[in-house]
């Protein structure tokens, strides 16, 4: 199972972080080393001091695909559950500052807390979904599904072009603005609709 991940793919979050408007999605992977599941809590690592939540929803690819096409990218998964692409903002900055690709500043051990998934069955409107991210009770981050400047299908059709997708991988839609840093004792809450999908702490 491998992860790949859009970055900048919503507006708010690109003007925020004062990144330039790319014109064609972002592309980089986590390894599955990444993953915590079941709440698992987060531990701080030692060689980080400004790790940051970045919430996002998740596609679970359900076969294998490769040159989709966008109008039947929607056969290729079959749930949407939520994701934390925690990034080492520090380890992030100096690669940028050299040119050098993010490789350690996402892909660290537990920098993917993920959710159970649901079902596609469970949404009337894949355009048109909330989801949002608590911290120690109070909310961070707020996004919708439609403010996505690249859609899920367009997001796997493009992926498609140059990497295989393949049954149980996972892909992470990118993050609206309201990043920010985390600290030893928070408490994460995320929801999608109503459902609360992740609930762990920071240790």
């Amino acid at each position: 199972m491998k992860i790949v991940a859009i970055g900048r793919n919503y507006a708010d979050h690109i003007a925020e972080l004062k990144n330039e408007v790319p014109d064609e999605p972002v592309i980089f992977f986590k390894p599955d080393t990444a993953v915590l599941r079941n709440n698992e809590p987060f531990y701080y690592p030692e060689y980080t001091n400004d790790v940051h939540h970045e919430v996002e929803l998740i596609l679970r690819i359900s076969r294998e695909g490769k040159n989709i096409d966008p109008k039947f990218a929607h056969k290729y998964y079959d749930a949407i559950g939520l994701g934390i692409d925690f990034t080492a903002r520090d380890l992030q900055a100096k690669a940028k500052a050299k040119g050098l690709p993010w490789t350690l500043a996402k892909g660290f051990n537990g920098s993917a807390p993920i959710s159970e998934f649901l079902p596609l069955t469970e949404f009337t409107d894949l355009q048109n979904i909330n989801f949002r991210l608590d911290v120690n009770g109070e909310t961070r981050q707020q996004g919708n599904s439609k403010m996505m400047m690249n859609s899920f299908d367009d997001i796997i059709a493009y992926i498609s072009k140059f990497i295989t997708l393949k049954k149980g991988d996972v892909i992470f839609t990118g993050t609206p603005e309201g990043v920010g840093p985390v600290k030893i004792g928070d408490r994460l809450e995320g929801y999608v609709e109503d459902k609360k999908l992740l609930d762990f702490e920071v240790k």
